[in-house]
This record gives structure tokens, sequence and C-alpha cells, in this order.
């Protein structure tokens, strides 16, 4: 059982560093948002927004949505749901570096 709490921490901490991380990168309105919506009193939010962010992406065919809203609901959602944590650290981890990588080429 303690060391089902320590994996849990340690991916709530990875989670958090990658958070940390993009808001390194974010613009300021950006950086509000992703704070707000990190807060523990936003939970009431933010899992029907991920619910719903995952929805719309299945209607990827359609102008307005796309596939992009899937790993943002993802995120969302993984703030509160311990088993995505660590994907969704990960993914958001190698997608900053990939952008790093693409804005040092310019």
């Amino acid at each position: 059982m303690a060391t089902d709490t320590s994996k849990k921490e340690r991916d709530k901490a990875l989670l958090d560093d990658a958070l940390n991380e993009l808001e390194k990168e974010a613009p300021d309105r950006i950086i509000r948002l992703i704070r707000w919506l990190r807060n523990p009193r936003s939970r009431w939010l933010r899992l029907p927004l991920g619910i719903l962010c995952i929805v719309a992406s299945f209607f990827w065919f359609l102008p307005i949505v796309g596939i992009e809203w899937f790993p943002i609901g993802l995120l969302l959602i993984a703030q509160d749901v311990p088993f995505l944590r660590r994907p969704a650290a990960k993914l958001l981890l190698w997608l900053e570096s990939k952008w790093r990588t693409l804005r040092a080429r310019r």
C-alpha cells in the first residue's frame, strides 16, 4: 500500500513538473488559465471540461473542433485520475522538447 502511495505521489510530481515547464513556454493568459485549472477547487469544472474535450475530438472532421482536443482533455482529466498522470506527463514533456527543438531551428 505504501509503494502505491509513493508511486502516485511520484506521478503527480512528474505531472506537476511537466505543467510547470508548459507554463514557462506559454503566454500570460494561458499561464493564468493553467494555474486556475490546476487549483484543487477547479475540479468541478476540470473533469466535465476534460470529458467534453475528449468527446469533441471524435468530431475531428468538423471545421471548429479537431483531434488536438484529445490530449487537452487527457491533461485536464489527468489532474484527478492517478493512472493517467504518468502518460500525460510523459506526453507533455515529449511535446515540450519537440517544441523547443523546433523553435531552436528558427
